[in-house]
């Protein structure tokens, strides 16, 4: 088995990987490290909890070369706020005994604040694609030393619609460079963006993307309605001692937050709920709390999926199944972290039984059924956003002025009001005739 010292890396971060107690690769890291150091252009193919983010970062800042005026010299494109920020986190416990300056940007904040940090300069630049493209263009970033260039979560960023972006950004980048993107599934647009602007790319890959994640003890409980699910989930949370760490994942924002106020009085000082339509502050303090165990249940959506890396999840709990059978896979990746084991259960309604049979049909997998606990009560009451859409067929054959119900209105009734403005009225009062030079002779 490899470790990171048989890799060609600065004697600074072995050091400081000594100090982390890393001593060993993950499969990703084995695979991808000497590609990048390679020079070459790199295409990583790798779940969530694989260690992809020091895949990259290690080879990249091995490659890094001290400036006293701190240029641009690493880029690291991500989808979300907190992908920025846990991103810059890492890089700042591995470059401990280098001087190496990190800045993170992205968009809900004010874009000012973020000019003023860059204008003393940084080493490595981690941002979603909006706000770097909105500095780049306002002349905020100086990218001529740029060397590296990282896009993290591919398949989600295209997903979240930032193909534009990321094609704008290319272009703003010099040409030599060295490009490495990793993505836990390979999609057409992914290809495409691969094939555009990557030069000949060693593809590597931790695992087949899309197949059971072994660590992780997978179930389901099938239960019709949100009244049942909710006795439910209160009943495991309340009873299961050994849900010490849980993340709870529906499929909107709008049901995020109805759950949370369902449920919150059971439990009032240790459950949250976290959304992209959240305050910036309000979002960070919650996966902190999170992280420091004050706060022990999360209900979260699809988008913080990806955004969350939190060590110590025991559960995950898939409230709603996802319509999107990858993003199972981005959810109950938040457990089972770094090969881990971890829990994941899903609850599916009779609704929901397409959405687990395209689950199951990626996984290559059938989840097997937990049963429900005896002294669970259940309802057969379904709420009003649960009640299925009735709509009624036009008849073109019904005459719409037929039947008892219809009346022929009197001829007095007849008429309309034509109500005319005080200017109408003056002009028809004083105009000329409209005869009046009409006529040639």
């Amino acid at each position: 088995m490899a470790a990171f010292s048989d890799f060609k890396l600065s004697k600074s971060l072995l050091k400081a990987l000594k100090e982390l107690e890393l001593e060993t690769p993950t499969s990703i890291q084995e695979k991808a490290i000497p590609v990048g150091l390679s020079g070459a252009d790199l295409v990583g193919i790798a779940q969530t909890g694989t260690g992809k983010t020091l895949a990259y970062l290690l080879p990249c800042l091995s490659h890094w070369k001290f400036d006293p005026k701190h240029p641009i010299q690493i880029v690291i494109i991500v989808p979300t706020r907190e992908l920025v920020e846990q991103i810059c986190i890492e890089v700042q416990k591995i470059t401990t005994w280098m001087n190496v300056e990190i800045r993170g940007v992205y968009g809900g904040v004010n874009i000012k604040n973020q000019q003023e940090i860059l204008s003393g300069g940084c080493d490595v630049l981690v941002a979603t694609p909006g706000r770097f493209i909105d500095l780049a263009l306002g002349g905020f970033l100086k990218l001529k030393s740029v060397k590296k260039l990282v896009i993290d979560e591919a398949d989600e960023l295209l997903n979240l619609g930032f193909k534009v972006q990321l094609e704008s950004l290319f272009i703003m980048l010099p040409e030599k460079r060295q490009n490495l993107l990793f993505s836990a599934t390979m999609t057409p647009e992914v290809d495409a963006l691969i094939d555009h602007f990557f030069y000949s790319p060693q593809r590597v890959e931790a695992s087949e993307a899309g197949k059971r994640l072994p660590n992780i003890a997978q179930s389901v409980y099938f239960i019709d309605h949100f009244l049942n699910k909710r006795s439910l989930l209160i009943h495991l949370l309340e009873t299961d001692k050994s849900l010490t760490k849980v993340l709870i994942f529906v499929r909107t924002k709008k049901m995020a937050d109805f759950l949370f106020q369902s449920v919150h009085t059971e439990f009032p000082d240790i459950l949250s709920v976290i959304h992209s339509n959240k305050a910036q502050n309000y979002r960070f303090n919650t996966v902190n709390d999170f992280k420091e165990g004050k706060i022990k249940f999360l209900i979260a959506t699809d988008i913080i999926a990806r955004g969350l890396d939190v060590s110590g999840v025991s559960h995950v709990i898939n409230f709603d199944l996802t319509n999107d059978p990858e993003n199972y896979i981005h959810r109950i990746g938040r457990t089972g972290r770094a090969f881990a084991s971890g829990i994941a259960w899903s609850f599916c309604s009779e609704k929901e039984k397409e959405e687990l049979k395209a689950i199951e049909e990626l996984l290559e997998y059938t989840l097997p059924e937990l049963p429900l606990p005896e002294d669970l009560e259940l309802t057969d009451r379904i709420l009003e956003h649960e009640m299925d859409k009735v709509f009624l067929e036009e008849d073109d054959d019904l005459p719409l002025n037929s039947g008892p119900g219809f009346h022929p209105k009197k001829e007095k009734n007849l008429k309309t009001n034509q109500s005319k403005t005080r200017s109408m009225r003056m002009k028809e009062k004083y105009a000329k005739p409209k005869s009046r030079g009409s006529k040639k002779k």
